[in-house]
């Protein structure tokens, strides 16, 4: 079978998916500002089932909106992340819940295939992938990279072109995206929010003591 790289993306969507929207890129650092929490746990903010690590009875919540091919997203879950669980998410005190906020075509594909994955594989996907976007994000041919990771981790190609064909799944990747910027103010990655605060760029360790000790202390 040839492999068409148009074909592929046009399945996530292409550009048409993204007109209009005007999203920004990603930026670094951290940037504070009050937030309705209301509003971020809406049903409505996101058509497509939560994905979630840590306890449902975790004191304290954190949202996370990423875009796939955000350098500094990847650098925050290769390495932040894992610390970040370790100290927080699988001790019980923080609940972390992962959003989709692709910035273009390329990104779109990236989380419909982390979301064609098994369910209890989607955020090993999402790992597999921010380890290797330097592969598949910035390469000339960025569909036949993110054939090459997939397959790696089990997926056909087959599997990968019917599931980057399912335009339902596209609109409501682009849905959760479309939600975060006009009802949040979500306008780069990785944005957080967390107590009543949205965090805009890359946090360290010692920026998510800071902001989780306080909250954890009140409980």
């Amino acid at each position: 079978m040839t492999f068409d790289r148009r074909r592929v993306l046009a399945g996530a969507g292409a550009a048409a998916l993204l007109a209009g929207l005007g999203l920004p890129l990603s930026t670094h650092g951290a940037l504070a500002q009050s937030v309705d929490m209301a509003k971020v746990m809406a049903p409505a903010a996101s058509p497509l089932p939560p994905e979630v690590l840590g306890s449902p009875d975790a004191p304290v919540t954190v949202v996370e909106y990423a875009s796939m091919t955000c350098s500094h997203c990847a650098d925050f879950h290769t390495k932040v992340f894992p610390e970040l669980k370790a100290k927080y998410i699988d001790t019980g005190k923080v609940r972390f819940i992962f959003r989709e906020f692709p910035f273009d075509p390329v990104a779109t594909a990236a989380f419909m295939l982390a979301r064609c994955a098994p369910k209890d594989k989607y955020f090993p996907m999402v790992s597999t992938l921010f380890e290797t976007q330097r592969s598949w994000a910035y390469s000339k041919d960025p569909a036949a990279g993110l054939l090459a990771v997939v397959r790696q981790t089990g997926m056909s190609q087959a599997d990968f072109e019917k599931c980057l064909s399912d335009k339902d799944l596209a609109q409501k990747v682009q849905e959760s995206s479309k939600y975060a910027n006009t009802e949040l103010g979500v306008n780069a990655t990785p944005t957080f929010f967390v107590g009543g605060k949205k965090l805009s760029g890359s946090l360290d360790i010692a920026e998510w003591d800071k902001e989780l000790e306080p909250l954890l202390s009140k409980k």
